[in-house]
């Protein structure tokens, strides 16, 4: 039983760790395209810097908020999913235990291994079994929501104060180039880590978030300086 629970605290942990990281990527790319797109239409440092902080500010509520939800409404369809199960196994139990067995036999175990853990797994807990089986997550495995939006609250303006900074204490000259470098060097590691984190494949991971940062920051850059 402790194992089980060191597991599921892990698997919470790592979903935490997922919001934090994601937060200060979002924090990164959100403020640093805000403050680009206005140092491309404008001059002033102060407003570039005021622009900077009303994107962080309303960027931490929003990304508390959305991850809050997200949660939650992971959680409720969990739930219900194991409402039904329950139901399920109620109405059909071997029906449900026949699901797992064929699951295990299509995937090349032997039909006769396949029969003893379906009958070991059903014996100890059908409904985690089946719910495992079925829908792909462990009863009891859940994210709190606070958590969750807590990491995103304080990850997201920590990302956002690098872009910020470094518009803001760069040479003006030099501040756009200087804000793109810092960037893209932060970018490669939040995507890095994002990709450990989702067990993707580490290179792709981080060229794709260093390109996406890359064309946000040219396309607000762009903009911002039609209207200059």
């Amino acid at each position: 039983m402790k194992k089980n629970k060191k597991q599921a605290t892990l698997a919470q942990r790592i979903n935490v760790l997922r919001a934090s990281v994601m937060g200060a990527n979002d924090g990164i790319l959100s403020v640093a395209g805000i403050v680009v797109g206005v140092a491309g239409a404008a001059t002033s440092s102060y407003a570039i810097f005021i622009s900077g902080i009303a994107g962080m500010i309303a960027g931490t509520v929003s990304m508390a908020m959305g991850e809050y939800v997200s949660v939650n409404t992971q959680k409720d369809a969990q739930r219900k999913a194991i409402e039904t199960q329950t139901i399920a196994l109620d109405n059909d139990y071997e029906g449900e235990a026949n699901f797992i067995r064929r699951k295990y036999v299509a995937t090349g175990i032997k039909p006769e291994l396949a029969e003893q853990a379906t009958k070991e797994m059903m014996t100890k807990d059908p409904l985690k079994a089946t719910v495992r089986e079925r829908f792909g997550f462990n009863v009891g495995e859940y994210t709190n929501p606070f958590s969750a939006a807590i990491a995103s609250m304080i990850s997201f303006p920590t990302g956002s104060i690098l872009p910020l900074v470094s518009i803001s204490l760069l040479p003006r000259q030099w501040r756009v180039v200087g804000t793109f470098a810092a960037v893209v060097i932060a970018l490669s590691i939040t995507g890095y880590v994002a990709a450990i984190l989702g067990n993707a494949n580490r290179r792709n991971g981080t060229a794709r978030n260093v390109i996406a940062g890359i064309l946000t920051m040219l396309v607000t850059y762009g903009i911002g300086h039609l209207f200059a």
